[in-house]
């Protein structure tokens, strides 16, 4: 044990930021909460924290969702509400902490990085004993160039350069004086705000295992890193749909409404593309079909929008540990033309599944006047889904 986490030591509390939706990473749902073998990412740095002998207390900060989520916090532990930028965020935990002495240490983490180590956590404190802030780096091992308009520019010295992760390490005092001081001043960790005060922030080596979990291809980086021996199969499902067209009804395809004589009748908003997707991801998930799930037979679901239902087939995705690789729909329509709408659709399909636009196909075919179709008398969709769920 380092001389930094001896009982003498100053009291040590940890701020834990787990307030974002963490939209890029397309899980439908706080990246925090992701499963990470077999638990939420954000109870990794939890459980590393509360294990750690040094660690007196911490403030997670976090939607009271996302406690409940976790199932709670540890002994000691509080929580405290997220603000609309991450210095909001750090600036409600220190109100939390208003009870602890300036001489006190605290370490700032962000839940994306799951792979705490007690090691870290040592090297850090013990650079307080000479520094009021510390941080974590890593070394930049890729040639870094100047790049503009898509052009690769000058090769820019990385030598004098480096990565940094968290959690940093502060005297508490001096971390409420950069807070206080940085006023409408904006930084992307709260290393930038001390140094403002012209403080020198002492660097320690950090840990390959504190990688940032951003998009859904880092889960599969950050099963290597933690050595979580997690195999992936892919899962194709089928949707199929079909409505009548009636009169005097809005008419919804694929998450928006188009301007026509007619609208799909249904005992939702009766979204004939969005119905076909729901089928297909749940099929690929072996989950039933949207009628299991939403039964017409049910009336809080008379007139329901259809982009509740897909929303929640992507959020089962996510329960699972999975992600969406791709979905593809048809429609099956003579009227209206569906070309000029493809685009705003595959935007709307891709904002509701959390997944970027490449992965959304939209294409839309007639029966050459053939069928009920052919005769307008109704549209019909079919759908396919590529999920990627781990083997149990």
């Amino acid at each position: 044990m380092s001389e930094s986490t001896l009982p003498s030591s100053p009291r040590v509390a940890v701020v834990l930021l787990a307030g974002g939706q963490g939209t890029r990473a397309g899980f439908g749902h706080p990246k925090q909460l992701a499963m990470l073998g077999d638990r939420p990412v954000l109870r990794w740095s939890l459980d590393a924290f509360a294990a750690h002998p040094a660690v007196a207390s911490g403030v997670l900060v976090a939607n009271d969702d996302v406690v409940a989520a976790i199932g709670g916090l540890p002994d000691a532990w509080i929580s405290a509400n997220p603000g609309l930028e991450r210095q909001q965020s750090v600036g409600n935990a220190l109100a939390a902490l208003a009870g602890w002495g300036d001489d006190a240490l605290v370490l700032v983490h962000d839940a994306a990085r799951p792979g705490v180590t007690a090691e870290v956590v040592d090297r850090l404190l013990a650079a307080l004993g000479d520094a009021e802030a510390a941080i974590p780096t890593l070394p930049v091992p890729d040639t870094l160039v100047e790049q503009a308009a898509h052009l690769a520019g000058d090769v820019v010295d990385r030598s004098a350069l480096a990565r940094v992760q968290t959690p940093q390490a502060f005297r508490l005092g001096t971390l409420r004086r950069a807070h206080a001081e940085a006023v409408e001043a904006a930084a992307t960790d709260d290393a930038q705000l001390v140094r403002r005060l012209g403080l020198p922030v002492a660097a320690v080596d950090g840990d390959a295992r504190l990688y940032k979990l951003t998009y859904a291809e880092d889960m599969a980086i950050l099963n290597g890193l933690l050595g979580i021996d997690r195999m992936m199969r892919t899962a194709v499902g089928i949707g199929y749909d079909v409505h009548r067209l009636v009169p005097d009804k809005p008419l919804w395809i694929g998450g928006i409404e188009i301007a026509h004589s007619h609208g799909l009748e249904g005992h939702s908003d009766a979204d004939v593309g969005l119905h076909a997707l729901t089928d297909a991801i749940l099929g690929a998930l072996a989950d039933g079909d949207i009628g299991d799930h939403f039964p017409p037979s049910d009336p809080q679901w008379r007139g329901a929008e259809s982009y509740r239902f897909l929303a929640f087939a992507a959020e089962r995705v996510s329960a699972r540990g999975g992600r969406i690789d791709h979905v593809d729909l048809t429609i099956i329509a003579e009227a209206p033309k569906i070309g000029p709408h493809r685009a705003a659709m595959r935007t709307r399909i891709a904002e509701i599944l959390a997944i970027p636009i490449e992965r959304v196909s939209v294409k839309a075919t007639t029966t050459e006047r053939l069928g009920f179709t052919g005769r307008r008398e109704g549209i019909a969709a079919q759908a396919t889904a590529t999920l990627q769920l781990p083997e149990n």
